[in-house]
Order: structure tokens, then sequence, then C-alpha cells
């Protein structure tokens, strides 16, 4: 058995509300980058569904950049780490790692041959630094500002110049190498957020959170105008991306639009309106090739279009925090993943079978990437599941299990179901039923409404299933024991039968054909109990170092994978529990949080990386 990484669906942006975020690009046009967490992101931008993820910071990565060879990345985290990693090789080999400030590294800069970059952030005793890639030594000082420098950028064109931008509201300008100060500039009554040069090296912008952008000479750094008069935008502006013809350039703004600007004429050619709730807040910004991004609060990545400022060409959307359920149904014989996250967003995601080089991907071009619309849950969505009317069954800890139709992708205040304690799992069967296990109880729904609950019970229930045909409900507790009880119309009858796991269960599953009951246990085992044999033990299988989290049965029926703490997805073969598949580091930084098959040859599993991952099965 071979187990082979067929797709990545990356999460989005880790936006901050009020905080500009860095987006970089390659200098060859093909790729931008971001970072999320402890990962940084690098997408196709033709076909951002294509995609690799960089897992080997110990930090939360704050910005990323490409060096102008293309060869190497920059990228700074939140303690003041810089590494310098390779992009030619799978393995991005990391050539070199410093700490040039403690603090927060907010932005990145190289020069044009590669061999020099500047650092800025948050750092105690400076909040700069110039320095050679290869050796660390320094190539100037930074230095200039009384608070923390959010922005930097270097002239690409010889002799070298620099610039920042700060929160103590002046922007400073460098000549160099090595970099020395030259003056400040107190243009902006409010932080500078972004400063940047243009490609041919005439011409730098700041960019403020007083709204307003400045231009000076690239070479001397004397002021040359304000663009767009008083104030360029209603709101502050968090980035700036330049043409790389230098004539033109996009601004992000809090006022929720980015406006396209004629430099030379100083005036706003076009005004991109992105919406109007505070999500819709443009925070980052790229200009890469034909392409204009913008950056959403919601860390959607708009695709804007010059023809029609007021609908992007496409919105690439996702999960920006961490996923913790997922499921795939498929319609019209097409796939999709239904996942849900921490912040209570659930997305939908298509695996659009092509001939293309990403072969299964995220078909955002044709909006197939989606999420429901509406107010939907307010806190986390700990599992789902998709019954027979095609509702999708969610169950958050806001206290609510939520029914809605995957037709209509909308949630509505009538599919909502109160319970009386946080809901832990949910599970569907035939006949309009539903199962939630909650804290202290166990609830029984049909045609979306509470029916029966148990309380008051012996032991503290965790994880609960129904069976397919809908005659029995099994439910584990934390005393390591699986109750049972059979559906008997709209109640559940406590048929006096347990059976033992080898302790608590953390998750359980059916078989599709409903012949096997599969239990995972925090003592590391895996159970699975034949129905038809009055659930008489059928294997046990050992494998996993810590926990197993999720279990997921194949469609051939054979066959079920499970997710561990250990970081580990294993696929057992029910006949035979010493054949196994075991994949260590499906997601690099976590555990594998949810797991589902798309068809007995195509597993796909989740993590707290905000990711998505597809995999392929050779027996």
């Amino acid at each position: 058995m071979s187990c082979e990484l067929k797709s990545v669906f990356a999460g989005l942006p880790q936006m901050e509300r009020g905080v500009a975020k860095v987006i970089g690009g390659d200098p060859k046009g093909n790729n931008f980058l971001y970072t999320n967490g402890k990962c940084v992101i690098i997408r196709n931008i033709d076909n951002p569904a294509i995609a690799d993820i960089y897992t080997e910071h110990a930090h939360t990565v704050a910005v990323a950049k490409y060096s102008p060879s293309g060869f190497y990345i920059a990228s700074g985290d939140v303690t003041g780490k810089i590494r310098i990693w390779d992009t030619t090789q799978k393995e991005h080999i990391l050539k070199n790692e410093y700490t040039p400030f403690a603090g927060q590294i907010k932005d990145i800069a190289w020069t044009s041959d590669s061999q020099r970059i500047a650092i800025v952030g948050e750092g105690r005793e400076k909040y700069g630094a110039a320095i050679f890639w290869d050796t660390g030594s320094s190539v100037g000082e930074i230095s200039g500002h009384s608070k923390l420098i959010n922005s930097v950028d270097i002239k690409q064109s010889r002799p070298f110049r620099l610039a920042t931008g700060s929160d103590d509201t002046t922007s400073s300008f460098f000549e160099g190498v090595p970099f020395k100060f030259k003056h400040s500039r107190h243009d902006h009554s409010q932080f500078v957020n972004c400063v940047r040069f243009s490609p041919d090296g005439n011409h730098y912008i700041t960019a403020g959170a007083d709204g307003k952008m400045f231009i000076y000479d690239g070479k001397n750094g004397e002021f040359i105008s304000a663009l767009g008069g008083e104030k360029a935008h209603n709101g502050g502006i968090y980035a700036i991306s330049w043409s790389p013809d230098s004539s033109q350039l996009i601004s992000a703004s809090g006022d929720k639009t980015v406006k396209l600007w004629d430099v030379g004429a100083g005036t706003a050619v076009t005004t991109f309106h992105m919406g109007t709730e505070v999500s819709d807040q443009q925070l980052g910004c790229l200009w890469q090739k034909e392409h204009l991004l913008g950056i959403s609060l919601s860390g959607y990545i708009n695709y804007l279009d010059k023809n029609n400022p007021d609908r992007p060409i496409r919105v690439i959307k996702g999960h920006s925090k961490s996923i913790q359920c997922l499921t795939v149904h498929k319609s019209d014989g097409k796939p999709y993943i239904y996942s849900g996250s921490h912040d209570g967003h659930v997305n939908i995601l298509l695996l659009n079978y092509s001939t293309s080089p990403a072969s299964h991907y995220w078909d955002a071009e044709t909006g197939e990437n989606d999420c429901f619309r509406g107010k939907g849950h307010s806190n986390q969505v700990s599992r789902l599941a998709i019954n027979e009317e095609e509702d999708l069954v969610t169950c958050s800890m806001d206290d609510t299990l939520r029914f809605s139709n995957i037709n209509k992708k909308e949630y509505t205040a009538s599919d909502v179901v109160k319970m009386d304690s946080q809901p832990k799992s949910v599970s569907v069967a035939a006949g309009g039923l539903s199962l939630a296990v909650c804290i202290e109880q166990v609830v029984l729904l049909k045609d979306k409404k509470k029916v029966f609950t148990l309380d008051n019970l012996s032991y503290e229930p965790e994880v609960g299933v129904l069976h397919p045909g809908g005659s029995t409900a099994v439910v584990g507790g934390k005393d390591g024991k699986i109750y049972l009880y059979s559906v008997q119309g709209n109640t559940l009858k406590d048929e006096g039968k347990t059976l033992e796991a080898k302790g608590p269960a953390t998750d359980m599953a059916f078989s599709n054909d409903g012949a096997y009951l599969a239990v995972i246990d925090d003592r590391k085992v895996a159970t699975v109990f034949t129905v038809a044999d009055g659930y008489s033990v059928k294997g046990e299988f050992y494998g996993h170092h810590a926990k197993p989290v999720s279990l997921a049965w194949s469609p051939d029926n054979e066959h079920f994978a499970t997710g561990g703490m250990d970081m580990m997805v294993y696929v057992w073969t029910l006949s035979n529990p010493d054949k196994r598949m075991k994949q260590p580091d499906t997601h690099r930084l976590h555990h594998v949080s949810s797991l589902a098959w798309v068809d007995e040859n195509t597993l796909v599993t989740t993590s707290h990386d905000a990711s998505i991952k597809q995999w392929t099965l050779k027996y």
C-alpha cells in the first residue's frame, strides 16, 4: 500500500483588523506568497489551486518575500527570526537563519542583486537591520525612528536607496550601501503603513492610516506631491503595489476599496468597491503581471477586473483559521468537500476532475469554491454531516445545531436548533434522524426537531453515531464503554447492552453498508465490531503512538482511515489487521483534525493549518 499527495488546497492569509498584510510576488510573475500561522503559502497566480506550503518556522510567520533572483525566499516571524530558504527544490533547503532583532518582523526587502536584505519590525532596542543574506554581517544601520517600523523597501537600481515607514508617523530615507540615514519626512499625521519604490527607481510612495499617499524622488528622497490631493482614500491605506512599467499603482484601504492610480496625472483611474461589510476592508494588494489582487479582512483573495470594478474576476475563498471537521458529498456525480473551522465558517470545495497540471483542483474560477450566505455559527464548528434531504447538519460550540440546505447554500434562522448544552458530535441516518451528543446529554432529532433527550446519565458521553438504517444509536462514554440504544419511533430505548473499548472513545463510525462499527479510543487502539454478530469484536488495530482523534470508512467497506495526535494517518485493512498503510507528517505542523474518503482510492485530510490535502492510495 502506498499514499501519494495529489493536491494541496491552501488556507487563506491570516488577517487582523487594522493590520496590513504584506503579499509577496516572485520576479517571474508566476507565483504569489503570504503567511498563515507558522506557514508560508506559495500559490500559482494563474491557477491558485497549485500551492506549496513551507512549514519550518517554530513561531507565527509575519512576512515572506522572494529574492529578485527568484532562487530564495526570506521569511520572518514574530520573535525576530528570519529564515532564508531555497525555492528551486521541493524540500526548501534552509540556507541561513538570523535574529537581527528581538520582536515581530513586519517587512522585508532585498537589493536587486539578491545579496542584501533589510528587515524591519518591532524590536526592543532597534526597529530594523540591513545584512548580507549569506553571512548575516551588517550593511548599514536603519535608524531615525522612535516606534516600530511597519514597512521597508529598497530601490532596485543603483545607487541603492532605502525607505521606511513607521508608527511614529514619519518616513525615513537612507543612502547606501552601506545604508546610512539621510533624512525623515513628517508629512503623515498618523501611522505610515506602507512604503514602496517604483520598479524603475525614479519614485517611492508612502501610504498612511490618515488616508494619504505622498510621492518622493527615488534618488534623493525629496517631496514631490500628494497623490490624490488632500485625501487618497476615506480610510487608512494599508498597502500599495506598483505596475511593472512604473506608470500606475494600486492602493488598498480600510474604506473597503482598492484604487488604481495614474501616477503621472496624480488621479485615481478606477475605484474597485469590494463590499459593505467590515470583512470587506482591504488590507493588502499585489500587482503581478496583468493580475491585480486585493486581500480582504476576511482573507478572501480578490482578482480585480479593470473593466468591471464592482465585480472581481474571481474570488479565492477558503479558511483562514484552523479546520476542525470535514465531510465529502457527491452531487451530480461531482465530489464536494464541506469543511468547518474554528471561527464558525463553513466552506464548500469542488474537486473538479480535469486534465490540468493540478489534476484535481479547487475550481475557484467558476465560483465552485464557495461558502454559505447569511449569518451562520458564531463559534467553532465541531462536527458536520449530510443527511438524506441534502441538509448540511453542523454542531457548534455556540450550543446550536444547524440544518442548511446544500443546494441553497444559505443559513436561515428557522433551521437552527438550540441545545441545552454544548454539542460535541452529530450523526445522521435514514428517516430524517439526527443524533447530537452534548455535555451530559444525548439528543435524538427527527425532521430538524428535538424529539427525545437522554439526561441524568451514569456516564459522560463523548461521541455518538447512528446506524445508517436508523435502527440503533451508539454512544461512547468517558468511562471506556460503548452504550447501545435502539431507536423506537421518537425515542431511544436502553437495551442494557454495552461494548468494551480499551479506553474513552474519541471517534466512531459505522461502515457505509452498516455491517461494522469502528471505534478509536485514547489508548491508541482502533476496535471493529461486527453488527450482525451481536457486535462481537472483528479485530483490533494497533499502530498510533498517540491518541487517534479522527476516523472514516472507505466506500469499499474493507478499509478505514484514522488520524492521530502523533500526526500519523493509518489506512487499515479490515480482513488483515497487519496490512496497513502509514503516512507520517500528513500535515507537518498539526495533527489531522478530520478525514474523509472521496472514493476508495482518494482520501482527503485537514488540520489546524487551515489547509485540505488530497491523497491517492494504491493497494
